[in-house]
């Protein structure tokens, strides 16, 4: 059995102290770009710009800006001054994150100034982003993007925090989550699977929702938030090391169903759904009797994980179409 792999971010959990987010406290309607000229104090654009929910990461405050994590996702983004196409990357990354209103928060690192940060976080060249959820990294680009890559990027970082009950919103203060303005409450099941979700019971979440299903058995809410935290479960506990193994291990059995589904759960997890959509689809269609039927309906729960709006979700329901007829 493999060691487990070190969480890079436990390397920098002794950067404790005072922290100052103040810039997260206000809404900037229009954020500084970091590529602007120097001010007159003599700083340059980088080191001046301070949006709406950006907080500028120091060995000081990084583990109080990393435990935000818990409520909404966030996105620690390295940077330095001797590297143009960083700060350029860094002025998209913020507006993303000013776009989404509260829901993330970008943590802007200056590698130089803060080399140590950068090799906890196991990054060896900037421009470099990586996501916190729950306190867990999930990294997201090293080099060059662009805006419409980050479009796409976002989006599915978002889907995964909602899959791991992060759904909180930064308003007036940091750390205080908030609901949508005219938004009506949760269902109590509904509220008491996210409470569970968020302190990490997730057979108490599972409970909850079939709960919910028993008494409403067309909740689509209930049912997708049940494939959720199914998914949860089944990934509990996977290091880095487990699953750079696994994928080892399906590459060389792809005739074994349980490797095939558990390294599609995986894929969803990590945002890459046509990945696991396409590898259970194709399964599918070269395997027959109860294997087939195993991933048929795995396939169908992790459609309800994505959610049957998304459009991959459609495309990879053409597919099984199919390949089943």
């Amino acid at each position: 059995m493999p060691q487990a792999a070190q969480n890079p971010l436990d390397s920098l959990a002794g950067l404790r102290g005072a922290v100052d987010l103040s810039a997260l406290r206000a809404r900037a309607q229009a954020p500084a770009r970091p590529q602007q000229p120097a001010g007159e104090d003599g700083q340059d654009g980088a080191q001046q710009a301070s949006g709406a929910y950006r907080a500028e990461v120091t060995e000081a405050n990084f583990q109080e800006v990393v435990e935000l994590s818990v409520q909404v996702p966030v996105i620690l983004t390295m940077w330095a001054q001797y590297s143009p196409e960083s700060q350029r990357v860094l002025g998209l990354v913020e507006e993303q994150v000013n776009r989404q209103d509260g829901a993330m928060v970008l943590g802007a690192v200056d590698v130089e100034a803060f080399p140590q940060i950068m090799q906890g976080m196991q990054i060896s060249a900037v421009p470099a982003a990586v996501a916190v959820i729950k306190g867990q990294p999930v990294p997201l680009f090293q080099g060059p993007v662009e805006e419409s890559h980050l479009d796409a990027l976002f989006a599915e970082l978002l889907q995964l925090a909602q899959a791991n009950g992060v759904t909180g919103r930064l308003g007036g203060g940091v750390g205080e989550p908030q609901e949508a303005a005219g938004e009506p409450p949760l269902p109590p099941l509904h509220q008491e699977a996210l409470d569970a979700i968020e302190s990490g019971d997730y057979a108490t979440a599972e409970r909850a929702y079939r709960k919910a299903l028993d008494e409403q058995p067309a909740d689509a809410e209930a049912k997708a938030g049940l494939a959720q935290v199914q998914l949860l479960q089944r990934l509990e506990g996977l290091t880095a090391v487990d699953a750079t193994q696994l994928r080892q291990d399906a590459a060389g059995a792809p005739d074994d169903v349980e490797l095939q589904l558990r390294l599609a759960d995986l894929d969803v997890s990590g945002g890459h759904v046509e990945d696991a959509f396409a590898r259970v689809v194709a399964f599918i269609g070269s395997h027959f009797g109860p294997e087939r039927e195993t991933a048929r309906v795995r396939l169908l729960e992790l459609f309800e994980v994505v959610g049957s709006k998304d459009p991959r979700v459609a495309s990879a329901r053409q597919a099984l179409a199919r390949v089943l007829f």
